[in-house]
């Protein structure tokens, strides 16, 4: 706890000192119980932005990979992800998205906040694109209300392909809570489809992006055929 409230400081320094990041809408933030934060996707480090400048700690998934890289790099990104609970996931394979959704589960049920986007990966282009299920499935299955997020701006702060971070103003808005029938596994395929549409609006409304009736494939699951 002591080194996540130690980094959660220095981010939120860094963001609003450097990168006079502005934030609104916190107030909508709910202060207990459980919380799906729903979000867009610009850039490698929104999940360090969204878990440092949340009023609560915000768990989240992250490729795998990020952690599997050999030598220093890789032990300090396992240590740095643990620290402010992002969950490693081998999302290539099927079986371990599902495990994971299992996981999130199990956040929540602790009336804790979990993280997700529900595009899948990172907007590479701009637009938003159409929102994966799985945040639907989360909202039905626990009772746990939305929280939109739109991130503005975060894909300046580091460049495609660059470990670099430049520093840059990003604004972050939070939306006001969404809530949603708790149906556990009764939810239907429509009605996860409904849902998600619904939050992906509030997430574009926020972020201000265009909306694109597709699915985002990752580059690398471009290269391999398979999805992000």
């Amino acid at each position: 706890m002591q080194t996540y409230k130690l980094i959660q400081q220095a981010i939120t320094a860094v963001s609003k000192g450097i990168c006079r990041a502005r934030v609104t809408g916190l107030e909508n933030f709910p202060v207990e119980g459980p919380v799906i934060v729903a979000s867009n996707h610009l850039a490698f480090l929104d999940s360090v932005i969204i878990s440092a400048l949340m009023p609560r700690r915000v768990a989240f998934f992250a490729k795998a990979e990020y952690v599997n890289s050999p030598g220093f790099k890789g032990k300090a990104m396992k240590k740095i992800f643990e620290a402010i609970d992002i969950i490693p996931v081998n999302r290539s394979d099927r079986s371990e998205s599902v495990k994971a959704l299992d996981q999130a589960v199990e956040v929540l049920n602790e009336d804790r906040v979990f993280g997700i986007y529900p595009e899948g990966t990172r907007s590479l282009d701009g637009y938003l694109y159409k929102g994966k299920i799985g945040v639907a499935w989360l909202a039905h299955m626990t009772g746990a209300p939305v929280v939109p997020i739109g991130l503005i701006g975060t894909e300046k702060l580091q460049k495609q392909g660059s470990n670099m971070v430049y520093p840059h103003r990003f604004t972050v808005r939070v939306g006001e809570p969404m809530y949603f029938e708790k149906t556990g596994a009764k939810m239907t395929g429509k009605q996860r489809r409904e849902t998600t549409d619904q939050i992906m609006t509030a997430i574009a409304h926020l972020s201000g992006q265009a909306q694109k009736n597709e699915y985002n494939i990752s580059p690398s699951a471009a290269r391999d055929g398979g999805d992000s």
